[in-house]
């Protein structure tokens, strides 16, 4: 089974246990032949995608009513993946989505660490500091990079831990935020799950 995570700069692949990328601006997907299962995010090119009959989008498999119009079809599909837990996907945006009983109970977006080193620095030249993951959030800071790290991580950190639930943590930067959630587990294939899962059950 071919699968394929289509994001803003790259079709990644999962092809049984093999994982491999492309990038978007220079990959034909005319090139392959097999049946491929995919997501898309990009409109333009998920239109093209439509007009080969071995590109099959898993977003018809979806019961779009049960989440937003608006949210993007890599959360959905990760929330698929799962019958409970909240979700943090931790890329250039953090998204954090709370599924229960298998079912979505809504989400919310947080800027990433990148775009908020930028914010600090951008404020002041004196904010300018890596984040502090290790950062002891019962306890206020009497440092800058802690206090700045604690200004970030403090709301991020009490918001999901007050759901009382696992945290499944994804994304680029999943293994820096497991030093924040200690108890966590990291899934760097819960999308590839949840499209395992859907195809499984409805294709």
């Amino acid at each position: 089974m071919l699968l394929c995570d289509i994001g803003n700069t790259t079709y990644h692949f999962l092809d049984k246990d093999k994982k491999y990328k492309y990038a978007l601006d220079s990959f034909d997907p005319n090139s392959i032949d097999d049946k491929v299962y995919y997501i898309c995010v990009e409109p333009t090119l998920k239109e093209t995608l439509k007009q080969l009959d071995n590109w099959i989008d898993i977003s018809q498999y979806i019961d779009i009513n049960k989440y937003y119009s608006t949210m993007g079809i890599d959360r959905i599909v990760a929330c698929e993946a799962i019958e409970e837990g909240v979700i943090i996907d931790a890329g250039s945006a953090i998204t954090v989505d709370l599924v229960k009983d298998g079912v979505f109970k809504g989400g919310f977006i947080y800027p990433g660490t990148r775009a908020m080193r930028d914010t600090y620095k951008n404020i002041s030249s004196a904010l300018d500091y890596e984040f502090n993951y290790d950062l002891d959030t019962s306890k206020l800071p009497k440092n800058s990079t802690d206090a700045i790290s604690y200004g970030y991580l403090k709301l991020l950190y009490s918001e999901v831990n007050s759901y009382n639930i696992p945290v499944i943590l994804t994304g680029g930067d999943a293994d820096l935020l497991k030093k924040l959630f200690t108890d966590a587990e990291v899934n760097e294939d819960l999308i590839f799950d949840g499209m395992k899962k859907l195809i499984e059950t409805t294709a």
